[in-house]
């Protein structure tokens, strides 16, 4: 699902135009010819963590991709347009959620920096990462990643790394790399675009001679992503002309991020960069950004009107519309969340609601009973809390019939649509995104003919916002929490909105790889 997804994004013509890009141009005489082909790197690791989760994400929870295979991925698609060949090591990925284990990381990285050993000399590394994974025991995995890849490398290999929009960035990562970019879109539609910005900057820099450099400031300011999508006030101004800024003399790239604010780490905060080669007019960009992004803090919202579970579910239930589109917020998977509460779920069963499709539940017995039993079987189901049993207890459904099956080879794949009570559910083995309207279409169920829709996500997708009519958020607990203020705030610095008086002006920090020159 998510790989088709990500392809429908890609246009054709860049597609079609990939492996022979690089050297029309340079048969056009746009761009020199490289002083021998460079050899670069390809690899990474990534995952968006709440540490406010206590799930754990395991080596089987993981997408590793070894050798040629990591070219599968649809993101490593627009490396196939350039004229130097990348070379292969390891990627690992896994879905929002908890801290990854420690062992599993440990893991990971060695086989990792085997492999780029194999590869030495390299000239380049180009790292697909996220920006907000969190490891057992570790405050900034990022940066052990980068330094771990540092140490094997030298000091004269260049280094560029790409991030989400909702990363956090510390000094260690900052003084180990030599350039990195990040999205510019929430939601994030321009994932090609941002692969494309993190490699060009690296081949750019290889073909020219160049040595970039990274200016960074930390802005102790941090928000749900929820409220600084860049669809809307004050966030589409905020990264509508960053791009603007890579015309200036000495720019290759400049990049502003939200940070992740359910990691209760020293690094958690929002954060302008930029790579280049001029550090007086790099200092002087991020000096006004920082200063702008922190001016804007209390503009920032939510898109949609918020209230409880109850509050939502009442409004909707008298709605003359529909489908009303409700976002069970604090538990959304694309953020971190379980996927497998049940508060939504009791309060629909409470308030004896009908017409209502609940999307997103991750059950494994629950899914695995429905396989069993067949489509048309009507069986009893106990239903959420097998992930976190601790959050909240499961519901018990004496009567539900199965509507769907998805055709798998494997068992963890599974998914299931189930009636009971005048609810519509969909099951799923493991946690994944049930965002866009596509993924209840490809079940075989139209959300467009509920009066009620509850979806484990926060903003919602764009084929989903079309259908909402109107769209509502509702401010559950989960390990996503959008009521911020009374999250666990431990061993952050102080940070707005915590400290609501705090007294900020930005200091721009120049990279250690910079100041080396």
């Amino acid at each position: 699902m998510r790989r088709r997804l990500i392809l429908k994004m890609i246009p054709a013509g860049v597609l079609a135009g990939l492996p022979t890009f690089a050297g029309a141009a340079r048969a056009a005489g746009l761009v020199p010819a490289f002083r021998g082909t460079p050899r670069i790197a390809v690899g990474g690791i990534a995952s968006e963590c709440s540490t406010y989760s206590r799930i754990r994400a395991r080596m089987e929870d993981l997408t590793v991709l070894r050798g040629q295979d990591v070219f599968k991925a649809p993101l490593s698609l627009p490396l196939q347009r350039y004229e130097a060949p990348f070379l292969p090591t390891l990627t690992a990925s896994a879905p929002s959620g908890g801290p990854v284990e420690r062992q599993t990381y440990e893991t990971l990285k060695a086989d990792y920096l085997e492999r780029l050993k194999k590869l030495l000399p390299l000239d380049g590394v180009y790292l697909m990462m996220h920006g907000a994974l969190s490891v057992e025991g570790m405050d900034d995995a990022e940066g052990d990643w980068y330094e771990a890849t540092r140490a094997v490398v030298g000091p004269d290999c260049l280094i560029s790394a790409y991030y989400d929009l909702h990363g956090n960035l510390s000094r260690r990562a900052v003084d180990t790399l030599d350039a990195m970019t990040a999205y510019r879109t929430a939601p994030h539609v321009d994932r090609v675009e941002n692969v494309m910005r993190a490699t060009d900057m690296l081949t750019h820099c290889l073909r020219y001679g160049l040595r970039p450099g990274i200016v960074w400031a930390s802005i102790p300011a941090l928000l749900p992503g929820e409220q600084s999508s860049t669809e809307w006030e004050p966030g589409r101004r905020l990264w509508a002309d960053l791009s603007e800024y890579n015309r200036l003399p000495g720019i290759l790239d400049v990049s502003q991020l939200v940070g992740y604010v359910w990691a209760d780490e020293p690094r958690a905060a929002a954060s302008v960069v930029t790579t280049g080669t001029n550090i007086e007019e790099q200092t002087r960009i991020v000096t006004e950004l920082a200063a702008r992004y922190w001016d804007a803090r209390h503009d920032f919202h939510f898109d949609s009107p918020t209230g409880t579970i109850e509050e939502c579910l009442s409004r909707a239930m008298v709605s003359a519309t529909h489908p009303v589109v409700i976002s069970d917020s604090g538990d959304n998977p694309g953020g971190g969340g379980n996927s497998d509460q049940t508060f939504f779920l009791q309060a629909l069963l409470k308030a004896g609601t009908k017409d209502v499709l609940l999307g997103g539940m991750t059950d494994r017995p629950a899914t695995d009973a429905c396989y069993r039993a067949g489509v048309g079987a009507t069986l009893p189901l106990s239903i959420g809390a097998t992930l976190d049993p601790l959050m909240c207890r499961p519901v018990h459904v004496k009567k539900a019939v199965v509507k769907h099956l998805t055709p798998v080879t494997r068992p963890e794949d599974g998914e299931a649509v189930i009636e009971f009570a005048g609810i519509t559910a969909t099951l799923s083995a493991r946690r994944r995104l049930y965002h866009s309207a596509e993924s209840f279409r490809d079940m075989g169920v139209d959300p467009a003919q509920f009066k009620i829709v509850v979806l484990k996500c926060g903003y919602l997708h764009p084929t989903m916002k079309v259908l909402a009519n109107p769209a509502l958020m509702a401010l559950s607990p989960g390990a996503i929490n959008q009521d911020i203020l009374h999250i666990g705030n431990h061993r952050r610095q102080p940070t707005w909105p915590w400290v609501a008086d705090l007294n900020w002006t930005p200091e721009p920090y120049i990279s250690a790889r910079f100041r080396r020159g």
